[in-house]
């Protein structure tokens, strides 16, 4: 069992960007670590159902979604999800996912 100091101290290896190496490394820790990262005040149902549909997405296919397909893989509108990740659907929701860096994302 570890205590709240050790999981604030948990090790995430990642690429140069700051995209988790190993998804299955992926959590709620990590989700916060990002979340302060993207100056996310508050995740909402919206900001899960996001990062849910972009992991199944992985998980089926072996990447994430190009940035021009997560309206389709997320349901929401590009615009929306630029609104709920400050960052990007890419760099914001694709890296609190987990993901590497999605294809063609700048």
């Amino acid at each position: 069992m570890t205590n709240d100091s050790e999981k604030k101290d948990k090790d995430y290896p990642v690429d140069p960007e700051g995209f988790l190496l190993d998804h299955q490394l992926w959590d709620s820790d990590w989700v916060e670590r990002i979340k302060i990262d993207e100056e996310i005040e508050e995740l909402t149902e919206d900001h899960h159902q996001v990062l849910e549909a972009l992991r199944a997405y992985h998980a089926e296919h072996g990447h994430p979604p190009r940035v021009r397909d997560m309206t389709a893989v997320t349901g929401y509108k590009l615009k929306y999800i630029y609104e709920m990740f400050p960052s990007g659907p890419g760099k914001g929701a694709c890296k609190m996912a987990g993901l590497p860096k999605p294809e063609g994302c700048v």
